[in-house]
């Protein structure tokens, strides 16, 4: 196989197919005609010797083949890896000595900025770009590179990574503060279970842990629940009076100072995990990495909420 030969046009004619379904649609959205989009992928799979793309079944446009789905990843990782190098080379030229791309999931964006500005005040050379989504988005990213650490609940094993407790994070019920079960009383899960629970969508790690912790108390009976898509939406639900919901207690800490929400007591809560400070395990770490990793464990978690007085 001739790697030498493979040229970054070839390799995004091949992501343009995916992405377009047809060697037409591929060649209108790089600005090529067909046939230089056919003759680009033909050369490619020549230099690899195996077939990329293949006529759909159904004849209606073109799919990958499972040898061009893994030169998609490779395309994938290769764009990361470039617009990881650009970011740094402008960094460069703006007087700074790197960057650095921070996941954080989105249960931990209560409290992300505040630790942003605190890596500003404490690495002012290194542009900290913070990157927020779900569980699922920050997995793919640290596989692809597409952030170079990340602060999230329970650590992948896919892809391999180091992780390192950050602090104690605690999980528990809440509702409005008129609610029945938020009269202070430690309510069993008999009273669980004529109650709608809010919960966030399948894959959430809220969600995983909410499963294990109710399945551990309602010993295998069948909840009701509420699926929402965000933090947000699912508090909102909650001081709405729709049902009760379980949560990350660092997303509902300004709730719970005002009297918004209120915490249930119940059997087994709060149910205490730790938030993690994790980097892929299979690249070293760049110089400007190094720093900022080395200075959010030197924090100890102070940027997290403060939950005295809630627990």
């Amino acid at each position: 196989m001739r790697l030498g030969a493979i040229t970054l046009r070839q390799m995004r004619a091949v992501a343009a197919v995916a992405e377009h379904g047809s060697l037409t649609a591929a060649g209108a959205a790089l600005g090529l005609t067909t046939p230089a989009i056919y003759t680009q992928i033909r050369t490619l799979e020549d230099i690899v010797g195996a077939t990329l793309v293949r006529r759909a079944n159904d004849q209606s446009g073109s799919v990958l083949t499972e040898s061009g789905a893994v030169m998609l990843d490779a395309v994938h990782r290769m764009e990361a890896t470039l617009s990881q190098a650009a970011d740094e080379i402008t960094a460069i030229s703006r007087g700074l000595t790197g960057r650095v791309a921070l996941g954080v999931v989105s249960t931990g964006k209560y409290f992300a900025p505040r630790l942003v500005r605190r890596l500003q005040l404490l690495c002012p050379e290194i542009e900290v770009v913070l990157k927020v989504g779900n569980r699922e988005f920050i997995i793919d990213e640290l596989e692809r590179h597409g952030v170079d650490l990340a602060v999230m609940g329970r650590p992948p094993r896919d892809p391999p990574v180091v992780a390192e407790p950050l602090g104690v994070h605690p999980h528990g019920l809440v509702a409005a503060p008129d609610h029945p079960l938020a009269s202070g009383r430690k309510v069993t899960a008999n009273d669980l279970i004529s109650e709608t629970i809010l919960s966030r969508e399948e894959g959430s790690g809220t969600r995983i842990l909410m499963g294990r912790y109710l399945d551990r108390i309602g010993e295998g009976r069948i909840f009701d629940f509420m699926v929402m898509d965000s933090n947000e939406t699912i508090k909102q639900a909650a001081m709405a009076g729709l049902g009760i919901a379980f949560l990350s207690l660092h997303t509902v800490t300004d709730e719970l100072a005002t009297g918004r929400l209120a915490l249930i007591r119940a059997e087994g809560l709060p149910v205490l995990r730790h938030w993690f400070l994790v980097r892929p395990s299979a690249e070293p770490e760049r110089p400007a990495t190094a720093r900022v990793h080395r200075t959010i464990l030197g924090l100890e978690g102070k940027f997290l909420p403060d939950m005295t007085g809630h627990l």
